[in-house]
């Protein structure tokens, strides 16, 4: 039996007053991403035909966030609850299929828990995802008959004392055959405590039809919270975050502190990496055999080859490292950067844009920006490229086995020749040839009697 076509609706035209913000709830972000973007990278991981979202207060806002992603758009320009909402949705989906509904402040489902519960609806069933609560206030519970087949969803605001003692709730998570959704939802009714079609009804409307009614649970309890101030957010936060923790952990990778570390994108780890408290990783983040992060340091897609030690508090952004090199303290590692192997950059030393060859250094308050600079060159303290000339930047070439003395002004474009040296203080505005000694010298004079001005 082929498979069903699966087709997508995310809910996300939500307001979200409790956040107390001028940002729509599902643009907020967590680890570096937003609740939607988490929601729709899930989804996507089930290769769906049609992936539609819902959206109204802030509905711009959110369309230009993802206006570079393939989407179909459905408003709702009205909050008339859930069945409301997918009702919007409905002239976007194509007529056959399963329909699977999930919603864009529920960042942490994971995918493999909505493979299954598609699964459970292959055949055209309803496949519900519930939970188990020891404290389920606030939850619609699941209401099932005497021989424990499911029968509806009752609102907790809508259920009797006896009603609210079942502890199985519902998630608002379901996948749902499209053949039958335009009849289900067009019976909807609004005659209930908030007022609202509640998508939840078609549960008992499939049970009257005679629909096989699947549920599924969760992996984990953590999946299926919901964002609705940034309290919740926070605690989802720490909740990811965790888990990110937990898997570096189990991968062999050494955490000082697994409380104190934010991944906020994909982090790759070799063997006997070692990283220090306050550490964040954004993107991309490759860290080869052995290396070894500082605390308080920042990298963002960045690959670091094997050996290397990042010395704290510095910043590495769209850069690669090569191996055994030392990095910082308090280095800034800018865009375009390509370090080889055995480089020192030291402290309060920026690198932009460069390429810098194997064994040179950098050691103290340096800025090398836009340039090639080989191999077994010496950089001394405040060395600075004069890349930018008010309007264009210019590059500075630097040859292998250069030596560069203390407070050199180096003004692109510009090439130092190879073995050359260079003199403490100097400016240099023309090429350098290889080999010797090039230094801008000037005469040490003395005024007698001048006076520093004064404050007025």
């Amino acid at each position: 039996m082929p498979a069903r076509p699966l087709q997508v609706v995310v809910l996300a035209a939500g307001q979200g007053k409790r956040m107390r913000s001028d940002l729509a709830k599902v643009l907020h972000p967590l680890a570096g991403r937003s609740l939607l973007g988490h929601v729709l990278h899930t989804a996507r991981a089930l290769d769906p035909s049609q992936l539609c979202v819902v959206i109204g207060h802030g509905a711009e806002g959110v369309r230009k966030a993802f206006e570079s992603e393939n989407l179909l758009w459905a408003l709702q320009e009205r909050q008339l609850g859930t069945g409301h909402a997918v009702m919007q949705a409905l002239p976007k989906l194509q007529g056959s299929g399963t329909v699977l509904i999930l919603y864009g402040d529920v960042p942490l489902i994971e995918a493999e828990t909505l493979r299954v519960l598609v699964e459970r609806a292959a055949d055209g069933a309803l496949a519900l995802l519930t939970q188990d609560l020891e404290a389920p206030r606030g939850y619609g519970r699941i209401v099932r008959d005497a021989s424990g087949k499911v029968t509806g969803i009752v609102e907790e605001k809508d259920a009797t004392e006896a009603q609210r003692s079942i502890r199985e709730v519902n998630t608002g998570i379901l996948a749902v055959p499209r053949e039958r959704l335009d009849a289900w939802l067009a019976g909807l009714r609004s005659e209930n405590a908030q007022g609202e079609y509640y998508l939840t009804d078609i549960v008992g409307a499939a049970a009257r039809d005679g629909v096989r009614i699947d549920v599924h649970h969760p992996r984990h309890a953590a999946e299926c919270l919901g964002v609705n101030s940034k309290v919740e957010l926070a605690r989802l936060e720490r909740i990811f975050q965790m888990d990110q923790a937990a898997k570096l952990l189990e991968a062999g990778v050494g955490l000082a502190d697994p409380a104190r570390i934010d991944v906020r994108g994909d982090i790759s780890c070799g063997r006997d990496v070692s990283i220090d408290v306050n550490c964040i990783f954004e993107g991309q983040v490759t860290l080869g055999d052995g290396v070894r992060v500082g605390a308080n340091c920042i990298l963002r897609d960045v690959k670091v080859g094997a050996g290397t030690e990042i010395k704290p508090f510095s910043l590495i952004e769209e850069a690669e490292v090569g191996a055994n090199a030392r990095i910082g303290p308090y280095a800034r590692i800018r865009p375009g950067t390509r370090l080889a192997d055995d480089v020192h950059i030291g402290n309060f030393v920026e690198v932009k844009a460069s390429t810098i060859g194997k064994a040179s250094k950098a050691n103290h308050l340096a800025y090398v920006g836009d340039s090639s600079v080989g191999s077994d060159v010496n950089i001394g303290a405040g060395t600075i490229t004069c890349n930018y000339d008010g309007a264009n930047k210019h590059r500075t070439v630097i040859e292998d086995n250069v030596h560069i003395g203390s407070d050199v002004q180096l003004v692109a474009p510009v090439t130092v020749g190879k073995g050359a040296t260079i003199g403490a203080g100097a400016t240099i505005v023309k090429d350098v040839p290889p080999g010797g000694l090039t230094l801008t010298e000037a005469r040490q004079v003395t005024k007698p009697g001048w006076q520093r001005p004064r404050k007025k």
